[in-house]
């Protein structure tokens, strides 16, 4: 046997293993895409896979072969998300609005190739999840112009979803109109209040009228529909795209820093296998306090002095007690820690209600 009939029953003899190794590694993608679609996750898990592209990398001692290897790992890890994807095509998402909402472009960046399903408010699409209609839900709850979407708090303390995954989607407001229409021919324009108050110095610039409608898609529909020269919508370019509508003008909100913090809840809580606190793992927790004094400042400092760096802490007001309030807290760190279970039996002692909202990755 020559040198070329070695080599190549070597590779016949490696493909064989390769090809077993394969299936068994697929089978495995298998049931991580069950794991994800049960807790409500995305496909792309990128530190994941950059953590796993870095370890196994230094397998390999020669530095040239090295190089193939990484993208060979590349390859093997974007055949999996696609086989993930196919197992999960018929995963439902609900959202709030209609399609081109901005909802619904978070809601197609945290999930692609799943099913989107439109609900008329917040409350619907999260009562969807719960109820098992839908896999997860997407839904805003806090915009850096306008603040805290209060609904969508309130479900978070009164509801049994759990936050599993965040996306922070920069809002490029544009003047969508009809063709045939000018910035001077438009008289009226219409969106929802947010996108009306995030773009009132444009507004007033130009001296146009405004009525709000339930969502940007949805002004954008009712322009399409309307076909008036004169009246425009304040909606996103995806929008303009859905609807055939003209852009007349780009990026007209006042804030160029304009982001909203949509969240995915599923039924079940994501849980890191992870034994030691990272800095890009954080956790939502809400609670109410005993009515007494120093009450919030103690369950302030059991967070702290549990090594937990808490980045955002609100209060909002409890619907069915007058001037009673919940908490919501969002820390940095591991919560699925005994350090974590340790804080979390000292917080329920200290607090009235607890409860762990969610825990996610960024």
């Amino acid at each position: 046997m020559n040198n070329l009939e070695k080599a190549r029953a070597i590779i016949n003899e490696t493909d064989r293993e390769i090809a077993r190794l394969f299936e068994k590694r697929m089978q495995a993608a298998s049931l991580v895409a069950e794991y994800k679609k049960e807790h409500g996750l995305s496909i792309l898990d990128a530190s994941r896979e950059n953590e796993l592209i870095q370890r196994n990398s230094e397998y390999i001692e020669d530095e040239v072969i090295k190089e193939y290897y990484v993208e060979f790992l590349k390859s093997t890890m974007s055949i999996s998300r696609a086989y993930q994807t196919r197992l999960n095509s018929g995963m439902r998402v609900a959202y709030c609005g209609v399609e081109g909402a901005y909802a619904h472009i978070a809601a197609k960046r945290l999930y692609k190739d799943a099913c989107y399903i439109a609900f008329p408010s917040f409350e619907e699409a999260y009562r969807a999840t719960e109820n098992g209609t839908c896999d997860a839900c997407v839904l805003p709850i806090e915009n850096s112009y306008a603040g805290d979407v209060g609904n969508v708090m309130d479900l978070l303390f009164s509801g049994s979803l759990y936050a599993t995954q965040v996306l922070n989607l920069e809002v490029n407001h544009c003047l969508l109109a009809p063709e045939g229409a000018t910035l001077d021919s438009i008289k009226t324009v219409v969106s929802h209040s947010q996108a009306l108050s995030q773009c009132a110095d444009y507004i007033a610039k130009h001296g146009y009228n405004t009525e709000p409608y339930p969502n940007t898609a949805v002004a954008a529909k009712y322009v399409r529909d309307a076909n008036d020269i004169s009246v425009a919508a304040i909606a996103s370019s995806e929008s303009a795209e859905i609807f055939g509508l003209r852009v007349l003008q780009e990026k007209i909100n006042s804030s160029r820093t304009n982001t909203t913090r949509f969240v995915s809840f599923s039924r079940v809580m994501s849980l890191s296998g992870e034994a030691k606190d990272k800095i890009n793992d954080h956790f939502m927790l809400v609670f109410t306090v005993k009515n007494e004094a120093g009450a919030l400042a103690k369950t302030i400092d059991i967070i702290g002095n549990h090594g937990y760096n808490m980045r955002n802490l609100r209060s909002r007001p409890m619907k069915e007690l007058l001037w009673s309030y919940y908490f919501f807290v969002e820390a940095d760190g591991n919560i699925n820690t005994q350090n974590g279970k340790e804080m979390l039996n000292a917080l329920s002692k200290a607090c009235d209600k607890l409860k762990v909202v969610g825990a996610y990755h960024s």
